[in-house]
């Protein structure tokens, strides 16, 4: 059997070691913190239980694909169920009035059209423009290891060429803005890019994408939160013979050099104890943060991508998470909320600008799962997950307990639950609160080793998509691969468990584009 060594056991991690095992591989998973998940991790305090991290279940085919590959189902593994309304924006006070995003893709039409007239006969036209390219993005760059150049030259990509090139040559801002008008309902459009690590008027128009995901698809939520999606991948990966060690802090990956090229022979680390240890291995796939494995486990001479390297890209935003339990009831607040500023580009330039600095208005997202979950908070109270994008920078500080975090996590805190007070109409808001947890960038560089203190990777600007995001096999060590949100083909859930199928493609000498075969018997 191959022995292979994945580190790491977050959503990309859990899910290369389920493929792998079921491919025969003996795999061992190292996880450095004391439970797995990774980003997708979860905190629980006096009953309620808080997502620590992605909370928008988008893009269910590729869960499908991926449940398939091991023989099962999404309908098997998890509970779903579709949100209506899907979220809500809520501007900054003065002018526009909140707006509700229905379930289905007709009512959404409704809804656009009721706010501004004409709008829906454009939304739909948008809507089909986007189905194409998810289509396309699919079928030959979502799942393309890039290893055989001539998958760029299939027909679907020529024909569609030209308008190709002009969607990777035009902002989503851009693009949204030529064709409405009203300025929410731009946000709406626009929003998805800060999904994606980026602001508006950086992201490509191809990712427009995203809008048949929430607007034409809908939004769902599995049962238990996304703590329980890792647990049916820990369950599967486990189920499939890997074994995985948590408090193991994996220190080196060593390698033997063969001519020009460098082959990895083991992976040291140190358990919960502090003592050294070593596993031999066939193959180790790193399914931790790309920066922290190229330049802190890797010697010099096997780096792919060097300090020099991380110099010329652009990470995405930071973030400061707000975790609360509520007494009472908040039905002000739908399941997911947008809190949108009016001067969204000053907005974005204080993420992303030359003098970064915490947004003032910050624009935000704040879940509220309890809405739809009732285990997730004690009877008659409700849980909050409020998200603040801000710059990436670990020098903002750490989160803490109950107002314990550095003094600008904790401001940034204090003024998101103003804001939603204030904006969404709860004045006694912050005097309910009974659980307040923060968490900064801080927390992210020392929890995940994420570089910049980012919370999701680096961003998805044209230079940094598709085949020109790292990739997911080191060019100096020849079995040496990577999963997750830093690689390709990039961040969020859908993408990770991506990574892990490219890798298992890798191995296999597979270089098609699009996603692998279904197993024979396995249904959709």
């Amino acid at each position: 059997m191959t022995r292979t060594v994945v580190i790491g056991a977050g959503v990309a991690g859990l899910a290369t070691a389920a493929l792998l095992a079921a491919e025969g591989h003996d795999v061992e998973v190292l996880e450095r913190n004391d439970e797995v998940g990774g980003r997708a991790g979860s905190l629980t305090r006096d009953g309620f239980r808080f997502d620590t991290g992605p909370s928008w279940f988008l893009m269910p085919e590729v869960f499908d694909r991926f449940f398939a590959l091991l023989g099962t189902s999404t309908e098997e593994q998890l509970d779903l169920r579709l949100l209506d309304p899907g979220y809500r924006i809520f501007p900054e006070p003065g002018g526009d009035e909140p707006f509700t995003v229905p379930l289905g893709e007709q009512r959404v039409l409704e809804a656009f059209e009721a706010r501004s007239p004409g709008s829906a006969e454009e939304l739909r036209r948008y809507l089909v423009s986007a189905r194409e390219a998810s289509a396309l993005a699919t079928d030959h760059f979502l799942y393309n290891p890039f290893t055989d150049p001539t998958t760029l030259t299939h027909g679907d990509i020529l024909r569609r060429a030209p308008r190709l090139a002009r969607l990777l040559g035009t902002s989503l801002e851009s693009f949204v803005a030529a064709r409405f008008t009203d300025p929410v309902l731009r946000q709406a459009l626009g929003y998805p890019a800060v999904f994606l690590g980026t602001s508006p008027a950086d992201a490509p128009a191809i990712y427009h994408l995203m809008s048949a995901l929430d607007l034409g698809d809908g939004v769902a939520y599995p049962m238990g939160g996304f703590h329980e999606l890792v647990n049916r991948l820990h369950d599967l990966a486990v189920g499939a013979g890997a074994r995985i060690t948590t408090g193991a802090k994996v220190t080196h990956i060593e390698t033997m050099t063969g001519g020009r090229r460098h082959r990895a022979q083991a992976v040291t680390w140190r358990d919960t104890d502090g003592a050294p240890r070593r596993s031999a291995t066939d193959v180790v796939v790193s399914a931790a943060d790309l920066h922290h494995t190229e330049t802190r486990l890797l010697d010099p001479a096997a780096r792919s991508y060097p300090e020099s390297w991380w110099r010329r890209r652009t990470s995405g935003p930071g973030a400061v998470l707000v975790l609360l339990g509520v007494e009472g009831q908040l039905p002000q607040l739908p399941h997911h909320s947008l809190f949108f500023s009016r001067d969204w580009g000053a907005n974005f330039d204080a993420i992303f600008g030359r003098s970064p600095h915490v947004p003032d208005p910050a624009s935000m997202y704040v879940c509220r799962p309890s809405a739809t979950d009732p285990d997730v908070a004690p009877p008659g109270h409700e849980n909050l997950f409020v998200l603040v994008p801000v710059p990436a920078d670990p020098a903002l500080g750490s989160g803490g307990p109950d107002g314990t975090g550095s003094p600008a996590v904790e401001a940034a805190a204090d003024a998101a639950i103003a804001r939603i007070a204030a904006w969404a109409g709860i004045d006694d808001l912050a005097d309910r609160i009974i659980v307040r947890h923060t968490i900064g960038p801080g927390d992210f560089a020392d929890s995940y080793n994420s570089w910049m203190g980012g919370m999701l990777g680096p961003a998805h600007i044209l230079s940094q998509s598709a085949m020109f995001r790292a990739g997911n096999r080191s060019k100096r060590v020849e079995n040496l691969f990577y999963a997750g949100g830093t690689t390709s083909p990039g961040v969020g859930v859908p993408m990770c468990l991506i990574s892990a199928e490219l890798v298992l493609k890798h191995l296999r000498g597979d270089r098609t584009a699009g996603p692998l075969p279904r197993p024979t018997g396995v249904q959709a």
